[in-house]
């Protein structure tokens, strides 16, 4: 059975019991306002499913996803599209993490901003060997998402990240833990539905157990952590940074791409 919950976002369930949901969004998965509500509610459509045993979230084209769509935010009036985004990100982030049963995430390309938050409240990991996960917040005038980030590289590692916007491999992420398996590209959703369907062999009952005890055990409350950088996020813009540095991305990737200072999957 496959549904659409907006263009950009798909869910097919495989007669196995896995929930595969797909982001396609070219050129490079930076999910407009509707784009990241849309995708909260595939994921909490399969969750509710009593047939779903485990979920991949993977995505098609260049890279896993690169953000919010910073040039809706530009051409939309007042701050509709800065808190719609916020929230989206918000409700998409928070589906992955509460999604009754466990979300693998297939990563391949470049992994940037919101894709942080997506990844690091997954259960499970599976990379390609291009990918690379970072966090530019700081150089669009923004922060967030060092509370996922955090989950998948150490402390200091994860505020050298956000300060210098470095991005870190899928080999590094494994060498930390937070990456189950690293694969060739091509390989990779075979890679993350293998492990899907180890999990979904298992008891249903006792897998959606294990997911709610495993949340009920984390020491950090990745809603109210995220919830309190947002708000940083809206400081930043009320100072006029947030806007200073948006529009300076907007017009680099206007220029031609010789003369581009932001990396093109960013």
């Amino acid at each position: 059975m496959t549904g659409r919950t907006h263009p950009s976002v798909t869910t097919t369930v495989h007669g196995s019991g896995v929930a595969e949901v797909v982001v396609d969004n070219p050129p490079v998965n930076a999910l407009p306002v509707a784009g990241w509500f849309a995708l909260a509610d595939a994921l909490r459509a399969a969750g509710a499913d009593e047939g779903v045993r485990a979920v991949v979230l993977r995505a098609e084209g260049r890279g896993f996803n690169a953000g919010v769509d910073i040039k809706e935010m530009q051409a939309t009036e007042g701050f509709a599209a800065l808190v719609g985004a916020n929230r989206g990100c918000y409700e998409a982030f928070g589906a992955v993490y509460d999604c009754p049963v466990p979300v693998i995430a297939a990563v391949h390309g470049y992994c940037l901003g919101g894709g942080i938050g997506l990844v690091g409240n997954a259960d499970v990991i599976v990379a390609s060997e291009d990918a690379t996960f970072g966090l530019p917040e700081v150089d669009r005038g923004a922060l967030g998402a060092a509370t996922h980030l955090a989950r998948l590289v150490p402390q200091h590692k994860m505020r050298a990240m956000v300060y210098t916007s470095a991005t870190a491999t899928a080999a590094e992420l494994a060498a930390y833990g937070s990456v189950l398996r690293v694969v060739p590209r091509d390989g990779l959703r075979a890679a993350a539905f293998e492990v899907a369907g180890s999990i979904a062999a298992k008891s249903p009952t006792v897998i959606r157990a294990a997911k709610a005890s495993l949340n009920g055990i984390d020491p950090v409350d990745v809603h109210r952590s995220y919830r309190f950088e947002q708000g940083f996020t809206f400081e930043l813009n009320l100072l006029g940074a947030g806007d200073e540095a948006r529009d300076a991305f907007v017009a680099d990737k206007r220029r031609d791409p010789g003369q581009r200072t932001t990396p093109p999957g960013s």
